[in-house]
This record gives C-alpha cells, sequence and structure tokens, in this order.
C-alpha cells in the first residue's frame, strides 16, 4: 500500500465525500446530510487541521478552475465589449459604459503588471542579500 492509499484510509472516504459536498451545496447541513454524517460531525470535522487542509486544496483547486474558465472567456468578453463600444447602433449610454469598462479593466492591468514588475525586482535584491550573507 503506497503512502497516498494509507493517507486516503486514515482520512476517511467519509470524510472526502464531506469535502466533495461542502463545494457542490450551499450549506453544511446540506452538506451533511447528502454524506449521511450529523451536522455536529462535519463541523467537527472542519475543525480538525488535516481535514481543514484538504478542504482549502479542494477549495483552491475549484477557484483555480474558475480562474481559468475567466481566462478562456476573457477574450470573447473584451471583443463584446469592443463590439458594443464601436457599434452605431448602440444606444450612447451603453457605448459609454462599454468604453469605461474597457479602460478600467486596462488601468487595473496595467496596475497590476506594474506590482508584479516591483515584487519581482524585490525578489531578486532579497536573494542577492541573501547571497552576499
Amino acid at each position: 500500500m503506497s503512502s497516498d492509499d494509507r493517507s486516503r484510509a486514515k482520512f476517511g472516504r467519509k470524510m472526502e465525500e464531506a469535502i466533495v459536498a461542502l463545494l457542490t451545496t450551499r450549506t453544511v447541513e446540506e452538506a451533511a446530510r447528502i454524506v449521511s454524517v450529523s451536522t455536529k460531525t462535519l463541523l467537527r470535522w472542519m475543525k480538525e487541521p488535516e481535514f481543514d487542509t484538504a478542504y482549502l486544496a479542494a477549495k483552491r483547486a475549484a477557484f483555480g478552475q474558475s480562474i481559468a474558465r475567466l481566462h478562456h472567456l476573457s477574450s470573447a468578453a473584451v471583443t463584446t465589449l469592443g463590439k458594443v463600444m464601436l457599434e452605431p447602433g448602440t444606444p450612447p449610454a451603453t457605448r459609454v459604459r462599454a468604453a469605461d469598462s474597457i479602460l478600467d479593466h486596462t488601468t487595473k492591468a496595467i496596475e497590476i503588471e506594474g506590482i508584479e514588475a516591483r515584487v519581482a525586482q524585490l525578489e531578486r535584491a532579497a536573494a542577492d542579500v541573501a547571497q552576499r550573507s
């Protein structure tokens, strides 16, 4: 038995099912009902470090998938905003809103790129200092 199999057996199939239920339902009570455990038991599991770590990892994975979907759709979204903004038949208020949205998102992207560049520069400087020590 591999170490993954042993840790999975120790963690428990019910706990894994509970994590899936927590990710796919609206309430802890509903998740507990799906897994056939009491709400009190599920709340207790959620306080256990091993469960909490696994639950957090599962939430991050699910969120990562959502971010990937947003990246995939962002090009179409920008195209849609551009078409709305440039379409002569679009009401002026809607065209202005599309233009404002494009400018707002562009500004935020530029700010983020700037922050990322400064952080990278600071990390390089910190690595240089650490190397000299």
